[in-house]
């Protein structure tokens, strides 16, 4: 994706597996927005090819749409809207794309339940939580019962609680409804706790694919197995934590006390491989300098 002369994407290259829930993950300026906006077909990429379900989606017929759940960032107007009728009026935009197989679109009373807005069917919207006004967004946009559904930063603003309970609501969706799901955040703590695989962007590409824990051997390779023994404190890096345990576990001597596996967090991983990636054209130019 080209903007005037400046490359905002630069060859970016995956694949989003049926059931997978995939965080996507960059400083501001990644590119991350951009992206999710082309895979919706509401941005024109400037080259290259794209394929959702199966079609372009700049492309894509309505039939393909009812397909696509879509939650942006900031919640949608409808305060005046009784949370019932809000969900029973957009459901019956669907109802012509139902299939063998997949009722479409939800039963009011199943989704209120899946998003555990039933005690609150009868409010109007304005009148809601953040969080739950949040879970409503969530509901509008799966009340079509899509096969892919795109999150943009879903718990912006939320407190502990309500974060807590969206996280709960996104493995059920891929887990029992089997929803693809693709989400863009912030938060890392988030992505490590919702997400199948991450993709980390910087600088228009994708410079990490993989799970939380392949990140982390990806970066440090290492992990850290601490104890302390006869009042002594002892640190050990290894590549199988498991066999090392096993093996300090099973050693004549004194007892192991405070034995602690230190594995990398996603958010050590995350700035590692930033750092690297925005160092990398500097040195790249030392280095041409140099010769």
């Amino acid at each position: 994706m080209r903007y005037g002369t400046t490359d905002v994407l630069r060859g970016l290259d995956f694949t989003v597996r049926p059931g997978e829930v995939l965080a996507l993950l960059g400083p501001n300026g990644a590119g991350k927005s951009t992206t999710v906006e082309i895979l919706e077909g509401f941005r024109l990429p400037s080259a290259g090819r794209v394929e959702v379900l199966g079609a372009d989606p700049a492309r894509a017929d309505e039939r393909w749409r009812a397909e696509i759940g879509v939650v942006l960032q900031s919640w949608r107007d409808h305060a005046n809207w009784r949370v019932r009728e809000l969900l029973a009026h957009f459901g019956r935009y669907y109802e012509p794309f139902a299939r063998p197989g997949r009722p479409r679109p939800f039963d009011v009373d199943e989704l209120l339940a899946l998003v555990r807005l039933t005690e609150h069917s009868g409010q109007r919207a304005g009148s809601l939580s953040g969080g739950q006004r949040r879970r409503l967004d969530v509901a509008v946009g799966i009340v079509g019962r899509p096969q892919l559904l795109f999150l943009d930063e879903p718990t912006a603003g939320f407190d502990p609680q309500a974060r807590r309970e969206f996280h709960e609501l996104v493995h059920r969706l891929a887990d029992v409804d089997g929803t693809t799901i693709l989400l863009t955040t912030h938060d890392l703590a988030e992505a490590e706790k919702v997400a199948d695989r991450i993709l980390i962007l910087a600088d228009g590409r994708i410079v990490a694919d993989g799970s939380a824990d392949q990140l982390a051997r990806q970066v440090a390779g290492r992990t850290e197995v601490r104890w302390s023994r006869a009042g002594e404190r002892f640190v050990h890096a290894t590549e199988d934590a498991t066999s090392s345990v096993r093996r300090l576990l099973n050693e004549p001597g004194e007892e192991v006390r405070d034995l602690e596996v230190r594995r990398t967090s996603l958010e050590e991983t995350y700035m590692e491989i930033v750092r690297r990636r925005e160092s990398a054209p500097v040195a790249a130019v030392a280095e041409e300098a140099h010769r």
